[in-house]
């Protein structure tokens, strides 16, 4: 465990005190959220993105460790493990070392080298393969093996046996392995190619070639698709001549009668036991490596998208679009409470865009409508044009936004939406996701699986456990960073809190429904099976409201009440004050006595004062409200309006690797090439993320592509 503390410190810079810290804690079962905000001092403020990392790190090594377990008891049970053996076992760093070393013990199917060791060919190969000067001429010493009873009509036969034997030896060396492995990463290009003639969305990759250490992510994925789809035929290629020589250095004695003999078995060996494998060995981590980029990135994009500002306490009309179905449309207060309900059909021609507009007309003024959010689906360009029209005629005074609907069909399908609108239609359902997507995109998407919230490249094709796990922890994270309401909060958010599973989150929806609203955290203990390491996980992000106990509105966990209300002591404060938001000195009068002298006296670390008073300046601050607001539009452009050199602003929709997409209003999205953005960078996501608004300038628009090319530098 040692070793594994100080592996990881050095990886990830960080004191080993510290990161054994962390380690204690998750053992301890408590979750990132919970060790990101409140236990700052044990691993000296590292945000929960350092701490997924270090514990998806100390997972690898603890299977790492299992791992080497296994093989070294098989081993040693097959009376061959040795102390050398052991050794190299134990400093393997990773699992494609303990499995090269492993290799030669492993049960394996049967082979060429297993039928002539079946033949007793072996100790010829032995002989032959020790190389020694005085050793014999190889069909001199083959002679003595020839036994027709059992195949070996030949002293030829006994030769091409103990070839199989040597080139197996040679295939399953450790150390040539990791040599060639190493050797393929530096100088292997891969190669795609097709015979197809018809274009397609591979075209780039039918004549490829590019150097392993060169490529990018995206390529790899695109690649592996277009073969996976009979498109391309693709191939790691290593200069031969580049790679024996390094062979035979390892294996071939000059000098000894056998010297060809083993020659010839290492180029074997290479060629149809060595090559294949690493081929296959590499093909698999340069797509485990773009696996791991891509899940990087859709979790890079989800987070952004979660905590896009909400647009709160206005009515708000929710649109889906769509052709043979008709549109459906949905009113929500602004607690997202459904008001009313329609279809309309303003794609089916003139009298009924007409009827369209009438009808909801009549629904905005009937319920004060302020917001319109349109789903980015089918036929919401030709509802975005009705909703433009829609605004003139009822004067003004409603905006509307296009959001998307990623996994809104989902959702609406779903056991989850049925339970929560058995009265509605399917379609309906999606019309209330989408208008409460405008008002909190937060609560809305987490009752959907982060896999269908669409965010980034090739989602389909990564390993779903992982990538689940991957977006439910950025989930978890928004959710707690956010913090819920335990009077209003539905069980979808409450079970993403930490501490909390579904089942405490439906108890928890139960025990509110049965017993009224909550009026203290300390009530959340009275929910069944909702314990108290439970209840140390979960308190801090839950809000109470309507608790007398201000610190109960706030981000400051139970456990800190007492060190909060000896800061406001300190400082010439109390609740009252909090409750009234007159605290305005609280900071400078807190760094006037000192933040170290003061944590001392309230009995916490500096990390933990310092959220306090962050708390108590802001009770139940969003963090989602300092984030610029959303762009609400009144007005539609189409592409045909767009004009080379045009500035425009836009909303990023998604990162990728070579670029990001911008909504500039016109319903198709734009891109920004990498080369495009304002300044120079390995990749997209270090200088924007999903939501930013931006300024964009209009390079190129092709309508039969239906693309759109942008730029951030300014013409």
């Amino acid at each position: 465990m040692d070793t594994m503390i100080q592996t990881l410190a050095q990886e990830l810079g960080r004191p080993a005190q510290q990161v054994e810290n962390v380690v204690k804690l998750i053992d301890e079962g408590a979750t990132i959220p919970f060790i990101a905000r409140y236990r700052k001092e044990l691993h000296g403020s590292m945000d929960d993105q350092l701490l997924r990392q270090l514990a998806d790190r100390l997972q690898y090594l603890r299977n790492l460790e299992a791992r080497k377990e296994e093989v070294r008891s098989s081993i040693e049970g097959q009376g061959k493990l040795t102390p050398e053996l052991a050794e190299a076992i134990a400093s393997a760093a990773t699992l494609a070392e303990v499995e090269d070393l492993y290799r030669p013990y492993k049960q394996k199917r049967r082979t060429r080298a297993t039928i002539a060791r079946e033949k007793g060919l072996e100790p010829l190969a032995t002989l032959l393969f020790a190389q020694e000067r005085d050793c014999p001429a190889p069909l001199d010493a083959a002679a003595d093996y020839v036994n027709p009873e059992v195949g070996v009509d030949s002293p030829e036969d006994a030769l091409q046996g103990a070839n199989a034997i040597v080139a197996e030896l040679i295939s399953d060396d450790a150390a040539i392995r990791k040599t060639l492995r190493e050797l393929m990463l530096r100088r292997s290009f891969l190669v795609s190619a097709t015979a197809q003639e018809e274009d397609s969305v591979y075209r780039l990759y039918y004549q490829f070639k590019s150097p392993i250490s060169r490529l990018q992510g995206y390529q790899i994925l695109a690649i592996n698709r277009g073969e996976r789809e009979g498109f391309l035929k693709v191939s790691i290629v290593t200069d031969r001549e580049l790679a024996l020589p390094v062979l035979r250095r390892a294996v071939v004695r000059p000098g000894s009668p056998a010297m060809e003999f083993v020659k010839v078995a290492a180029e074997d060996a290479y060629d149809r036991l060595i090559y294949p494998s690493l081929e296959r060995e590499l093909r698999s981590s340069l797509t485990e490596q773009a696996d791991e980029g891509a899940i990087h990135m859709f979790a890079l994009n989800l987070k952004p998208l979660l905590m896009q500002p909400p647009v709160k306490g206005k009515v708000t009309m929710g649109l889906d679009p769509g052709y043979r179905m008709g549109c459906k449309v949905a009113v929500v207060d602004p607690t997202g409470k459904v008001l009313d309900t329609a279809v309309v059909y303003p794609t089916y021609g003139e009298r009924q865009k007409q009827e369209c507009i009438a009808k909801l007309s009549a629904l905005i003024q009937k319920h004060h409508v302020e917001h319109i959010a349109i789903g980015n689906g089918t036929a919401s360009r030709e509802t975005e044009q009705m909703t433009v029209e829609l605004i003139r005629q009822v004067g003004g005074g409603v905006s509307y936004m296009i959001v998307s609907e990623a996994g809104a069909s989902v959702y609406s399908a779903s056991k989850l939406a049925a339970e929560e609108f058995p009265q509605y239609d399917v379609n309906l359902r999606s019309a209330v996701s989408i208008a409460r997507r405008l008002q909190d995109p937060l609560a809305e998407l987490v009752k959907i699986d982060p896999k269908a919230i669409g965010v980034g490249q090739y989602q389909h094709d990564m390993p779903q456990a992982r990538l689940g796990e991957a977006l439910d922890g950025v989930v978890e994270d928004c959710v707690n960073a956010v913090g819920v309401d335990a009077n209003t909060a539905s069980p979808s958010l409450l079970q993403r809190v930490s501490g909390l599973t579904a089942t405490t989150a439906k108890n928890l929806v139960k025990y509110r429904e049965e017993n009224g609203t909550f009026t203290t955290r300390k009530q959340l203990l009275k929910v069944p099976k909702l314990g108290p390491k439970a209840f140390e996980q979960c308190a801090g992000f839950i809000r109470v409201p309507e608790s007398k106990q201000v610190l109960d509105h706030t981000g400051v966990h139970p456990e800190s009440y007492a060190a909060a209300e000896a800061l406001l002591q300190q400082c010439g404060y109390t609740l009252a004050d909090v409750q009234a938001g007159k605290l305005d000195q609280l900071r400078d009068r807190a760094q006037a006595a000192g933040m170290e002298q003061l944590a001392e006296i309230c009995g916490v670390g500096v990390p933990t004062l310092e959220d306090i008073i962050k708390e108590l300046l802001k009770p139940g601050r969003d963090p989602r409200d300092e984030l610029p607001p959303p762009i609400l539009r009144t007005d539609v452009m189409e592409a045909k309006d767009l004009k080379p050199g045009m500035e425009l602003q836009g909303t990023v929709r998604n990162v990728i690797d070579f670029g990001v997409f911008v909504d500039i209003g016109v319903h198709q999205d734009g891109l920004v090439h990498i080369s495009k953005l304002p300044r120079r960078v390995r990749h997209p996501s270090e200088l924007l993320t999903v939501g930013d608004i931006v300024t964009v300038w209009v390079l190129e628009v092709d309508e039969a592509k239906k693309r759109i090319s942008l730029t951030m530098q300014k013409p």
